[in-house]
């Protein structure tokens, strides 16, 4: 059997295959189930995706999605028609690669045997950092949070993701690690924001606040320069 004819059956193999992955529905918008000991007061959201609208994994409402639900199930008070002031969050760096791609030639020369027993195809590799700013309603900053994130998701077939999911969910695990990060650093100030959040009282309607872009931090602010 010449190996064009190898590689191109393998080819058809995993295609047929590929749709028996799991499924990243049910995990990509779960957040991290710690809530804040004192929760914060009911908030508007927003949401800049930086480096994410250029990814090829997450869609562009990914972020959005997932730190609305983080907000309202674990920091905020139940949904309230008042909200006194703003939770923004900016993506301030990300990277993926994707690594173990040598498997997948010799799993070609094997006919994909070895992805049915487990084996993975490749992985994507996403380190991201975040910022999360607490604002409020009279637009004075309160707190500035940062985390970060790293995932590693495989591309299997029914032990993993699909290489269209794959790039995608490691993104947002990436996402929920660092908001995760953030989170312990909210949960010590909670009381505090609280009382200035209900000091400052609440948004005025279709006041829209915010202070629009966070600031980036110098470390980062330094090596873009270095990198220039």
């Amino acid at each position: 059997m010449t190996l064009p004819f190898r590689f191109a059956l393998a080819l058809a193999t995993l295609t047929l295959l590929l749709p028996g992955c799991k499924s990243a529905d049910r995990v990509m918008f779960q957040p991290s189930p710690a809530a804040l000991t004192e929760r914060l007061p009911s908030l508007e959201i927003a949401v800049e995706n930086g480096p994410l609208d250029t990814s090829a994994g997450a869609l562009p409402d990914d972020p959005q999605r997932l730190f609305e639900r983080e907000v309202r199930m674990n920091l905020s008070d139940p949904e309230d028609t008042l909200r006194f002031g703003t939770a923004q969050l900016q993506v301030v760096d990300c990277s993926t690669k994707r690594t173990g791609r040598v498997l997948q030639g010799l799993q070609m020369l094997t006919f994909m045997l070895p992805s049915l027993l487990g084996v993975p195809l490749e992985w994507y590799e996403t380190d991201l950092k975040a910022a999360v700013q607490i604002v409020s309603a009279q637009g004075d900053t309160l707190a500035t949070y940062t985390g970060r994130g790293q995932s590693r998701v495989r591309v299997a077939v029914y032990h993993g993701y699909s290489q269209t999911q794959a790039h995608r969910v490691a993104d947002l695990a990436a996402l929920r690690e660092a908001l995760a990060q953030i989170k312990l650093q909210l949960d010590n100030d909670s009381g505090r924001l609280r009382g200035a959040l209900l000091t400052a009282g609440p948004l005025r309607r279709g006041s829209g606040q915010s202070t629009g872009s966070l600031p980036v931090p110098a470390a980062d602010a330094q090596a873009r320069t270095a990198a220039r």
